[in-house]
């Protein structure tokens, strides 16, 4: 099938309307599907909606192949919906990117059109130059679809202000689990309660997934057929991809996970790759979700007494906090930020990230699910796949690269400051107080995954020892700057310094046969 006969299929649910008929139009980009936050005026005066399908930007990086679908499926989806409601749609797609479609589409009129301000840089200078060409016809508005208005804290991103500051003064404009002036419970944060590692046997619900209609396998088709060499697997794809569907999967968690989310926020367990967390992210970062009606769902539970209360403050510290922050990090910083490399580290993405083959039972763990559906949680990003590129000289930028593509929760706002601020340290300290690195014992603490694996975490060198083990006391020696520069683990430095002679020599040793076998693959070889 052909992409002008897949269109066809979209063209009999949403009949093309006139453009010549309208004077006044919104472009809906692919994350902003919640007409909820957009300005009463569009839900009264029901302009035309314009929606664009971009062959070029899917194109841009060889995104997942699940990431494609989902985000085209869920524009459908919304498209289809507006239309149903009564409100006009220009359903358009183009090889170009979305910029020059909607020049295009503007030389065929006289609309007026209102944009808002994209989550992207790279989407927002597109449209900035549309509307420099278009001047009087063009109208940005301000992004809604986040809790923080990002030019109140920009100033505030610098080395020393820490999220923890920002999370505080975020409860007390909300009101979010605040008794008067004081957080619910006595505590701003309850972290120390959510380290517990996931015990044998323990019963995880299955996160219920949803069938495929008829949008969503045209779109699958689709993505096969003009996407057929990008990352990752199609097949199982069940995700929610309307705003009901999503709706029903935040139930599920309130009901079935929120309780035991806090204890076993930071577990990793093997063939578990949701365990209790959320699988909420992609439904909020493409507007499907809010992150209020997320929070505020969540604190009602605990209100009603069905979800204790570190549990629910951990979800809106992620929420609230953390997310909103780095948003906040990704406007105070970019575009200068993405080069950022502070560490100096030349090597390209180890190959095994592309593939998931590796006898490292925690990396196949943690990357089998970012093949098959796009996705693992914070803890497997964050202190396994992320460390070990650390531990393995990667250049962060490939990182960050392989991130935006790889997950389907990804955006560049989002994916950005938590590869090149918090997990890589790539910024020298802005985001984060210390360099995200550990052992192997982190691992074999919160998971059980050093159990099945073909190296020992007991054994500290040589050929089946844990790499983690080498690798961190090697990068322990090699960045004492970075160590001096966090200052929270110059004592690692120390505890490095007083080994023997002996041992040094074998970390040595152990990391560069490692690494010399290590293969190694850039996407500009591709």
């Amino acid at each position: 099938m052909s992409y002008r006969q897949n269109l066809e299929q979209i063209d009999r649910r949403i009949p093309r309307t006139d453009l010549s008929g309208h004077d006044k139009a919104v472009f809906i980009l692919h994350d902003q599907l919640n007409l909820g936050v957009w300005p009463d005026w569009i839900r009264k005066e029901k302009p035309l909606l314009i929606f664009i399908e971009s062959v070029a930007k899917g194109n841009a990086l060889p995104y997942h192949k699940k990431k494609l679908t989902y985000v085209l499926s869920s524009m459908r989806h919304f498209a289809l919906a507006c239309h149903e409601e009564g409100v006009p749609v220009y359903y358009y797609a183009t090889e170009k990117h979305y910029g020059a479609g909607l020049e295009e589409l503007m030389e065929q009129s006289l609309m007026h059109l209102t944009y808002m301000t994209p989550s992207e840089w790279d989407s927002r200078q597109r449209l900035q130059k549309l509307k420099s060409n278009y001047q009087e016809r063009v109208q940005e508005i301000p992004n809604a679809f986040f809790v923080a208005d990002p030019e109140e804290w920009k100033p505030n991103i610098k080395p020393g202000y820490r999220m923890e500051y920002f999370y505080r003064d975020m409860r007390r404009k909300t009101g979010y689990l605040m008794k008067n002036d004081a957080p619910e419970g006595g505590e701003w944060n309850y972290d120390e309660d959510n380290r517990e590692s996931l015990p044998a046997d323990y019963a995880v619900p299955e996160v219920k997934g949803f069938e495929l209609d008829e949008v969503t396998k045209e779109v699958i088709a689709l993505v096969d057929q003009k996407f057929p060499g990008h990352f990752g697997s199609l097949e199982n794809f069940n995700f929610a991809v309307t705003r009901q569907q999503a709706l029903k999967a935040l139930d599920e968690f309130v009901e079935e996970r929120l309780s035991d989310f806090g204890p076993y926020e930071d577990a990793m367990a093997t063939d578990e790759p949701y365990l209790f967390h959320s699988h909420l992210s992609l439904y909020l970062n493409n507007g499907l979700l809010l992150p209020w009606e997320v929070c505020e769902r969540a604190i009602q539970a605990y209100e009603e007494g069905r979800a204790p209360l570190n549990s629910v403050e951990g979800l809106v510290r992620q929420i609230l906090g953390w997310r909103e922050f780095v948003h906040i990090y990704y406007e105070a910083l970019m575009p200068e930020i993405r080069e950022t490399n502070f560490l100096d580290f030349p090597e390209e993405l180890p190959e095994l990230f592309w593939t998931g083959d590796t006898d490292m039972h925690c990396m196949s763990q943690s990357l089998k699910p970012v093949i098959d559906q796009g996705y693992s949680h914070h803890i497997q990003r964050l202190m396994v796949l992320s460390n070990f590129s650390n531990l393995t000289r990667t250049d962060p930028r490939e990182l960050n690269q392989w991130f935006w593509l790889a997950y389907v929760d990804a955006y560049e706002w989002v994916v950005l400051p938590n590869v090149l601020g918090m997990s890589t340290f790539a910024d020298g300290g802005v985001l984060a107080s210390k360099p995200y690195v550990s052992s192997g014992n982190y691992i074999n603490k919160m998971s059980d995954y050093c159990k099945s694996c073909e190296y020992s975490i007991t054994k500290k060198t040589g050929k089946k020892a844990c790499p983690f083990n080498y690798l961190y006391w090697n990068f322990v020696d090699e960045q004492r700057e970075a160590f001096e520069v966090s200052g929270r683990n110059s004592f690692m430095v120390n505890r490095y310094d007083k080994k023997s002679e002996e041992e040094k020599r074998a970390i040595k040793k152990s990391t560069e046969e490692f690494l010399e076998k290590l293969s190694r693959y850039s996407l500009d070889q591709g």
